[in-house]
């Protein structure tokens, strides 16, 4: 008896703790459903569909786990009604129950849905029972086409942005990058540009000849890589 009391506490530990991740999920997805829904993208609500869909399959597979008891197997009953209110009850509860009254208490125990849920659901169902199977059978095709369709306009789509990304991988440089950063700095800021100091002018003599450049020129050059005739220039 102790053994299975043991086991029953790990279990809805582990089943409060899996619950209160569930509820810290939804409560933030409806807080930005709310306050952010001007600036919130279908994609990150789908994320968090998809955390909250993973956190249920994770709540799931501790129930059904071969440690945790059939919780079948107990019952839930209150042992005292009250309409006075409970400050302890008011605090578990987060403030949505203040009192376990005799009102509140059939919803709080409730193993079915709502009745008036429950007699929609039935509407439904016999509606769905009452189309027939050829009709049913063209709506389903229908359908399949039309999800069908969608599905290869995203796989070519997808297709088309992979084949595009693998040919910019693979094209091939045909510069080199720093030898055309130091020839744009040349020639826009004059870096790395070398004059050659002015001679200076002599009075030739008695058969000597006049040595060195005219008066009034300079001369510069710009050290840069030749590249080949069949590379193409960036920025030609």
């Amino acid at each position: 008896m102790q053994r299975e009391e043991k086991q029953l506490e790990a279990a809805l530990e582990a089943l409060v703790q899996r619950i209160n991740d569930l509820k810290t999920s939804i409560k933030t997805l409806i807080f930005r459903l709310e306050n952010e829904y001007a600036s919130l993208s279908w994609p990150s609500v789908l994320d968090s569909y998809a955390v909250i869909s993973g956190q249920m399959n994770t709540l799931l597979r501790v129930m059904k786990n071969d440690k945790t008891p059939l919780l079948r197997n107990f019952i839930v009953l209150p042992l005292v009604l009250s309409p006075d209110p409970d400050e302890e009850l008011k605090q578990v509860t987060e403030g949505r129950v203040i009192a376990l009254s005799h009102d509140i208490t059939p919803d709080l125990l409730r193993t079915k849905p709502d009745p008036e849920v429950e007699q929609r659901q039935n509407q439904f169902e016999l509606r769905a029972t009452q189309v027939p199977p050829e009709t049913a059978q063209k709506q389903i095709n229908a359908m399949n086409k039309v999800i069908n369709h969608v599905l290869e306009q995203v796989t070519n789509s997808r297709e088309e942005r992979e084949s595009e990304a693998n040919v910019r991988a693979a094209a091939t440089q045909t510069c080199n990058i720093s030898d055309t950063h130091a020839l744009i700095a040349a020639v826009g800021l004059g870096k790395n540009l070398k004059s050659h100091p002015q001679a200076v002018p002599t009075q030739p003599g008695p058969g000597r000849a006049a040595a060195g450049p005219a008066p009034g020129k300079t001369t510069s050059t710009i050290k840069t890589t030749i590249k080949a005739a069949s590379q193409v220039h960036p920025y030609r």
